[in-house]
């Protein structure tokens, strides 16, 4: 298979490769079972055949009965690019199964090893088409602002992989709540919009916008300008996640996990 994946003529000729690779996480998802780096097994994966691994296991969620709702960025903070070993975020697809309401207990016969992690989302009120997006005309296609948590849940045996092996993954995507309030965005300065996370009503870690690229609409930016590159725009009424605000912190068992926002309200998760 190593073959089939680079050498002469990948760029523009079909890749059975492909189809395999994003079909073989996707088991692992289903399954709950984990593997080792697909870059041990593949060295010339790069961020573009991964990339294109991603948008494969996105077209076989899509046969399978799920419909996009937005798209999520990851490792977007210096804070979360040193704990995983990266040094550039990405983007990555959201989609309707992966909706949790709030307070909702998190199905954890359906994942492996679950962390959790805050996040400013945006709903967009207007379609946003790279390139030469700026975080000034990001923002003005907004319609509201919220508080999220995401669930995280690599493929990958420890969390451990390349920036290749966990675009392919989807951004170790699983699940997603986001908060009961809604904020015209133009009504908080977004950078300073601080959060306490709790596990268990323990003060765990803190976090502001300013976390995320310097401002959560720059990181909605890069993921416009960054789609752009693929074909892709950031459509209206999608959500886009903006990169953890803290760590990721584990998800055990019988855990309660809280995240309490400046001005966006609470959101909780029962593990």
């Amino acid at each position: 298979m190593q073959a089939e994946l680079g050498g002469p003529g990948w760029t523009t000729e079909p890749l059975r490769a492909v189809d395999s690779i994003a079909g073989q996480l996707l088991r692992a998802e289903e399954e709950r079972t984990t593997r080792g780096p697909l870059t041990d097994d593949y060295p010339e994966l790069d961020i573009d055949l991964a990339y294109r691994i991603q948008d494969e296991a996105l077209s076989q969620r899509i046969e399978r009965g799920e419909t996009i709702v937005g798209v999520k960025l990851g490792l977007t903070s210096p804070a979360k690019q040193r704990q995983m070993g990266v040094s550039a975020p990405l983007t990555a697809w959201l989609t309707d199964a992966m909706t949790l309401p709030n307070g909702a207990a998190l199905p954890q016969d359906l994942l492996i090893h679950p962390r959790i992690e805050p996040e400013i989302t945006f709903v967009m009120g207007r379609r946003l088409a790279g390139p030469g997006i700026t975080a000034a005309t990001a923002l003005a296609a907004v319609d509201r602002v919220y508080a999220s948590l995401e669930v995280i849940d690599s493929r990958y045996t420890d969390f451990k992989f390349t920036l290749p092996d966990v675009i392919a993954d989807n951004a170790s995507a699983a699940y997603y709540l986001t908060g009961p309030v809604g904020a015209d965005p133009a009504t908080l300065n977004l950078p300073l919009e601080a959060c306490l996370l709790e596990v268990d009503g323990q003060l765990t870690a803190t976090g502001v916008g300013a976390s995320v690229q310097g401002h959560p609409a720059e990181a909605l930016a890069m993921a416009a300008n960054s789609l752009a590159k693929r074909g892709h725009a950031i459509e209206a009424g999608w959500i886009v996640m903006t990169g953890g605000m803290t760590d990721a912190v584990a998800a055990p068992r019988g855990t309660t996990i809280a995240a309490h926002f400046t001005h966006l309200g609470s959101i909780d998760v029962r593990c």
